[in-house]
């Protein structure tokens, strides 16, 4: 175990990261009533204004529900529903309006106006705040392992907005929170485990065990991931004494117990048992059947799509990860970044199998494979050690992925992230083809009457200066060029 304190991801830096994020992720926005969208909110708002869980008079307008007896419900762990709630309290106090009045059907213009009001709300107070912070903590973490701030900086970048965590922020399906949370808690095990002096400190043990625990509040599935990350933890903890362990591990245990109470009142008020989950009373879904609630076996055929893939395949949504292996490679041959390399190794494979071996692999409609979101940040941790070793051929390559990475993903968070079947290249037709149409969502264009794409004007306005000042901070700047010794660098990073 690492007992000097790594350097940290300097506070200046952090804090216009955390800005820019959030602010990307709040200015663009989702389909309301994508089915995964309102479902969760249709419980959101049914637990505010009813006071109870069910979803009966808005079942008929979301094929993402549950049914039990002669009642309707999500389908989903509520996690998401329970973090939009305070979002639906607060429209509904400052406009006075609740979902009663509205006729129940997509074609009701002023239902549609209430659902995105508090959609939009509701993401900017929770899964933007989340993904922010995860893009942060990931910058520290990116920035001990490597001594550099460049190499944080440009990690917790392309993690953030040069990949598909972007676009799922801006909607209420769990993947990008369950890909932050899961950042938050490797991020509080590795500083809580890094130099003597953080080792006594409870608001690490206590940080991790809560968003684990809270983690399975929003996603079931994220036992997988998880599993690697408390396996690792017993690692980075083999030193202490029992006496110690047993004090952190009972301060995560707790902390976990605690965010999970949510959990088990909300089966209470829906099902009348802590011990009832959504998924036991999914209909039309008959996948769910098979295997484990529709997990059987990986496939090699899915696993090819699900990276390779023109349909849903990751590397053209986040073309920077192409790198990402060999990144964690050196991770892995470093002595004091081998657990970290193997830990991102481990929920890589994890997820992937995972997805692979999904009925529903790909996610219905989808842009890239949403399924395997919750490992993208774990992927992004290998650009670090590449960006620190390589000269400048080697970071300009690293740089104009990235750079294409926000391009793509800018046009994906804009326009459309959850990309219909029957496409055999979404990413061009149809999601490429709107942006340059300015067919987008953003905030101009849905509440000040702006043509949308003028709506893009702002955002730059604001973002590109941000970016700028950004870069200058991280003193991103290309190294020397000894183009023959840096080229033999990547050589051997990519042998």
């Amino acid at each position: 175990m690492t007992l000097s304190t790594p350097v940290r991801g300097p506070h200046k830096l952090a804090l216009g990261l955390f800005a820019l994020v959030w602010f990307s992720i709040s200015w663009f926005g989702s389909f309301e009533f994508n089915p995964n969208n309102s479902t969760r909110l249709f419980a959101a708002v049914s637990l505010v204004e009813q006071g109870d869980a069910t979803i009966d008079e808005y079942h008929e307008l979301t094929i993402d529900k549950a049914e039990f007896g002669k009642h309707w419900y999500l389908d989903k762990a509520p996690g998401m529903s329970l973090m939009a709630m305070p979002a639906v309290w607060i429209a509904d106090t400052l406009t006075g309006t609740t979902a009663r009045p509205f006729a129940k059907r997509l074609q009701d213009r002023g239902l549609a106006e209430y659902m995105r009001l508090r959609l939009r709300l509701a993401v900017a107070m929770t899964v933007a705040v989340l993904t922010a912070f995860a893009t942060v903590l990931l910058l520290d973490l990116a920035t001990g392992i490597t001594g550099s701030p460049q190499a944080g900086f440009v990690t917790a970048l392309a993690y953030a907005l040069a990949t598909p965590v972007w676009g799922w922020s801006t909607t209420l399906f769990g993947h990008a929170p369950v890909s932050a949370l899961l950042l938050i808690a490797t991020w509080a095990i590795w500083r809580g485990t890094s130099g003597e002096q953080e080792l006594g400190r409870w608001r690490y043990p206590i940080m991790a065990g809560a968003v684990l625990g809270w983690a399975l509040v929003v996603e079931f599935p994220v036992v997988i991931p998880a599993f690697p990350i408390c396996v690792w933890t017993v690692w980075r903890t083999r030193n202490l004494s029992w006496a110690t362990r047993a004090r952190l591990f009972g301060l995560a245990a707790a902390a976990g117990l605690v965010a999970l109470t949510p959990l088990l009142i909300y089966n209470q008020i829906a099902f009348g048992t802590p011990f009832k989950v959504g998924y036991q009373g999914v209909v039309g879904f008959d996948g769910m059947n098979q295997g484990f609630f529709g997990l059987t076996y990986p496939k090699i055929a899915v696993l090819a799509e699900i990276v390779f893939g023109t349909e849903r395949g990751l590397i053209w949504v986040a073309p920077v990860l192409i790198l990402a292996p060999f990144g964690i490679a050196r991770l892995i041959r470093a002595p004091e970044t081998r657990d970290l390399g193997w830990l991102a190794t481990a929920i890589v494979i994890a997820v992937l199998l995972y997805n692979s071996a999904y009925v529903y692999w790909d996610g219905g409609h989808a842009t890239g494979p949403r399924h395997s979101v919750p490992m993208i940040g774990f992927l992004a941790l290998g650009i670090a050690p590449l960006w620190q070793s390589w000269r400048a051929t080697g970071r300009g390559w690293i740089a104009g992925l990235v750079g294409s990475g926000i391009v793509i993903n800018l046009a994906i968070a804009a326009t459309e992230i959850a990309a219909p079947h029957g496409y055999r290249f979404p990413l061009v037709d149809p999601i490429l083809k709107k942006f340059v149409a300015g067919d987008i969502r953003d905030i101009p264009g849905e509440y000040w009457g702006w043509s949308p794409m003028v709506g893009l004007i702002p955002w730059l306005v604001i973002t590109l200066p941000l970016l700028w000042w950004l870069i200058r901070q991280a003193g991103v700047e290309p190294a020397p060029d000894l183009r023959a010794a840096e080229l033999e660098d990547i050589r051997q990073s990519l042998a």
